[in-house]
């Protein structure tokens, strides 16, 4: 007889543990689904039976005494499939009967918002489709007082075992069973209402509180909104995923806002006080005589309000100076005599090179 401590490699005061840690490493070298060498199967056998052996208490207590403690490949040499399992998978194949009441999944709900509630925040109802508790049965999947019953083919155990012959002498297989679905029960007088499973699917109404501050892709918790578990178990969450509607003329860009603004060529030259209408109603900007096209000017506190905060960003006002394309005789004759005045002519005209002029603009846009 071989000296099973000698065939997995261990001391012969090895620990349980030391034992199935060795018996994993050779097994899945040897096995021989990963090695089809037939002396890795033949030295995967020794290595089984070493650890069926050494694995056992009682089987390596008699071993220890000079006993043969296994036979190898016989009538009772039932090698379980839960040790090739934890050779592998490092888990035995025994599952048991997983229970009826489980936790629900967590759900996710979109919904758009205008840029004045993303500023100021709202309340909102929405209406969601989730799995609720069943009234009828109270989540317990049975009519009336009637209690699930254990299942008589499974035992009460969930999963059925089979045995196949194989190289290995006798191998045992677990699946959960199908007469219970792995419950190891049966809901013999199942509730009309829902079937058996606690739970219905049903249209609610909730109220929202979106907070001043969110953009689109930012979510809203609803702890215990989502669906509810099989057999009634807890419920999961509500997720609310916010998405943003674009304005009619604003554009968001974080906590600021930006909007073009477009005046004539004489409001430029002359200066003027324009009203704009922004999200707290009307405003005031005032455009400077010789204003240029492209010309910024800043609003403080009129852009969006920052999240979990009570300041906002700034509206930047983009202005652009619309100059005429047509004009009639007596308008290009006024425009002539002003150019007189001025002295302005094509001589006028210079390249720019001002690092606070076009130019500066220029390079900056360009990333130079």
């Amino acid at each position: 007889m071989a000296d099973f401590y000698d065939v997995l490699g261990v001391e012969r005061n090895a620990s349980s543990d030391q034992i199935k840690r060795a018996y994993r490493k050779l097994a899945r070298e040897l096995h021989p689904d990963v090695n089809p060498d037939p002396v890795a199967q033949n030295r995967f056998k020794e290595v089984t039976a070493a650890y069926e052996v050494l694995s056992d208490p009682n089987k390596r207590s008699n071993f220890d005494r000079g006993g043969q403690g296994f036979n190898f490949g016989g009538a009772g040499g039932g090698f379980g499939f839960g040790d090739i399992m934890d050779a592998f998978f490092g888990g035995g194949g025994s599952r048991g009967p997983r229970p009826r009441v489980r936790s629900g999944q967590d759900a996710l709900i979109r919904i758009e918002i205008d840029l004045m509630e993303a500023t100021f925040g709202s309340d909102r109802e929405i209406t969601v489709e989730t799995a609720l508790v069943c009234t009828k049965c109270t989540g317990s999947g049975s009519s009336g007082s009637a209690q699930p019953t254990q299942c008589p083919i499974c035992q009460g155990r969930g999963e059925v075992q089979q045995v196949t012959r194989s190289v290995l002498g006798q191998v045992m297989s677990s699946r959960p069973c199908a007469n219970c679905q792995g419950f190891g029960s049966v809901i013999t007088d199942p509730c009309r209402e829902c079937a058996g499973d606690g739970r219905v699917r049903s249209r609610r109404t909730l109220n929202v509180q979106i907070p001043a501050g969110v953009e689109t892709g930012n979510r809203i918790q609803l702890s215990g909104q989502g669906e509810v578990g099989p057999g009634g178990g807890p419920a999961g969450d509500l997720y609310v995923e916010i998405v943003e509607k674009a304005h009619e003329y604003l554009v968001r860009s974080g906590d600021d806002l930006h909007m073009a603004l477009t005046i004539p060529m004489t409001s430029a030259v002359l200066g003027t006080t324009v009203s704009i209408e922004t999200l707290d109603g009307e405003s005031k900007v005032d455009i400077k005589a010789g204003t240029q096209s492209g010309t910024v000017i800043s609003i403080k506190n009129r852009g969006v309000t920052k999240l979990r905060s009570s300041h906002r960003g700034e509206l930047f006002v983009h202005v652009e100076v619309v100059i005429p394309t047509k004009l009639n005789k007596a308008e290009e004759e006024l425009v002539r005599n002003f150019a007189n005045l001025r002295g302005d002519s094509a001589e006028s005209a210079k390249v720019d090179n001002r690092e606070n002029g076009l130019f500066g603009r220029l390079k900056d846009a360009l990333g130079r």
